[in-house]
């Protein structure tokens, strides 16, 4: 079984769009229902190597100061700003959680961080806490590399376009909601996660239930093709992790202050 990290968009002459499709829609109809997701935004920053490599992913804002991601996006960089109608929000502290391991893939890959200033949305997604995902139609949402099911996800230019669909929850798996590509039955806007979507978003119920993760192929090849699964970290076991993160962190940030 060959595993794939969506991981992040390096900014070297790597690129791309968002997610795989069903080719039997245009994709117009995938950049049309994005636009429902204003609180999945790109993350960008610059990992702590010696190149200063630059790297863009996804992220879930959850309030006005608080946004989530996963861990992977994020663990190894030294600076990160969420993105809005073109301007930079800093984040002023980032919480990796405490058992994140890179090398098991999916393995408690979130992070949640808090901006210097606020950001201001119409809409904030609760946290979906209950257990129920199985089953469920969801929606998916990021900015990732793009292509079709057919032939898999393929690199481009990034347009900055935000896209999204459907799909079903298959099953819940070590902390991670997974689906796959459904031929019949299958949802109006399949949709499967690829690189780049890493820390967007899956809802239920308008709800944020999953924070993007990883794709894991059953056919020898992951590129978010038909046989890839796509796997999600499942809120719904982290929620009392992010109060209590959050509460922390304001206790930081009240402390700095006195």
């Amino acid at each position: 079984m060959k595993y794939l990290a969506l991981a992040l968009l390096l900014l070297l002459p790597v690129q791309a769009y968002c997610g795989t499709i069903d080719p039997a829609v245009p994709d117009s109809k995938y950049v049309e229902y994005g636009e429902k997701y204003d609180c999945v935004l790109p993350i960008a920053g610059i990992l702590g190597d010696k190149l200063n490599t630059q790297f863009k992913a996804s992220c879930v804002v959850i309030s006005e100061y608080y946004v989530l991601t996963a861990a992977h996006v994020v663990t190894g960089s030294i600076s990160q700003h969420v993105i809005y109608k073109g301007k930079a929000y800093p984040c002023a502290i980032v919480a990796v959680h405490i058992d994140y391991d890179s090398n098991v893939m999916g393995k408690n890959d979130i992070a949640i961080a808090r901006l210097q200033r606020p950001l201001k949305l119409d809409f904030y997604p609760e946290l979906y806490t209950d257990t129920n995902e199985k089953g469920k139609v969801c929606g998916l949402a990021g900015y990732g590399y793009h292509g079709d099911f057919n032939s898999g996800y393929t690199r481009g230019t990034f347009d900055n376009k935000r896209r999204a669909g459907s799909n079903v929850v298959d099953a819940v798996n070590d902390n991670c909601l997974t689906y796959s590509v459904h031929t019949e039955p299958k949802t109006t806007l399949e949709f499967l996660i690829s690189p780049g979507d890493s820390g967007g978003g899956l809802f239920i119920d308008k709800k944020i239930a999953g924070i993007n993760s990883y794709v894991y192929a059953t056919d020898g090849k992951s590129d978010s093709d038909f046989g890839d699964v796509g796997c999600s970290t499942r809120i719904s076991d982290y929620s009392k992790w992010i109060t209590k993160t959050q509460t922390i962190i304001e206790e930081i940030i009240k402390n700095e202050k006195s």
